[in-house]
């Protein structure tokens, strides 16, 4: 099945390499105009390198600066949005509440949560310039269940359900959707560091940290990067043209993020 993106203006943030890169890989390849951010220069010029066409700056998303400077960058080249994904994210610090300190916490609600408003804030009147369009948002099954541990991840994963329902509400009347896409685990190394800090946190093996997240999903497995990309690309595409407000999971079915 097709998409028809053809010339869709693009940005992608924390697109060097992950998910974000396999989102920004399949647009392209949809035929889509796409721009993209990440921390890592060498990781961005790499990409770039890889795919004629794309766009990049190096910008952290917590900035309100940065997240200009990414957005004057994308119109100049592109001279306009029609599509906004919102994948910067990190796992921040893992351990019971009592261990966690504030820094860390601060960190992962501006990256996760911050770097969702300061970009849709740029968005928005571009996607309204242009007649409509779709924001992405990534969120996480974190977002949709208590997740022990994980207390600044799961609760800003929370709030980008609540700033993804609160913008579809705003700005469906002037044709702009907006969803958040939850993923269960995904396969990769980012995954793996989660496992091995939650496995150092806990005083336990590697292997039962894997088996335990395994466990969570009725399907026993972890989920793709092109499982993920394959749901963006839908929803932002004109067969995704109804679909708003909506947590969207691509989990094999989370039954529960406790261990």
């Amino acid at each position: 099945m097709g998409f028809d993106l053809q010339d869709k203006r693009v940005i992608v943030t924390a697109a060097a390499s992950g998910i974000g890169q396999t989102i920004a890989r399949s647009f392209l390849d949809a035929g889509a105009r796409v721009h993209v951010c990440d921390l890592d220069e060498e990781l961005l010029e790499a990409f770039r390198k890889s795919a004629p066409g794309l766009g990049t700056t190096q910008a952290d998303v917590a900035d309100p600066a940065q997240v200009d400077r990414l957005f004057d960058d994308a119109i100049a080249r592109q001279g306009g949005l029609d599509i906004l994904v919102n994948n910067a994210g990190i796992a921040g610090p893992i351990g019971p509440i009592e261990t966690l300190d504030p820094e860390g916490w601060n960190r992962a609600i501006a990256v996760n949560l911050t770097g969702h408003f300061l970009c849709a804030r740029r968005a928005v009147p571009l996607l309204k310039q242009a007649g409509g369009g779709s924001i992405a948002n990534l969120s996480s099954t974190a977002g949709l269940f208590g997740c022990p541990n994980r207390t600044p991840y799961a609760s800003s994963k929370w709030g980008v359900i609540g700033l993804t329902k609160t913008l579809a509400m705003e700005l469906g009347p002037s044709g702009i959707r907006v969803n958040a896409i939850c993923p269960g685990s995904v396969a990769g190394e980012r995954i793996e560091r989660v496992i091995r800090a939650e496995a150092e946190s806990r005083g336990v093996s590697v292997d039962d940290v894997r088996k335990s997240y395994l466990k969570q999903s009725s399907m026993r497995t972890f989920v793709e990067r092109d499982d993920v990309a394959s749901l963006v690309l839908f929803i932002c595409s004109d067969r995704g043209a109804k679909i708003s407000g909506q947590a969207l999971t691509v989990d094999g079915h989370t039954e529960t993020l406790t261990v």
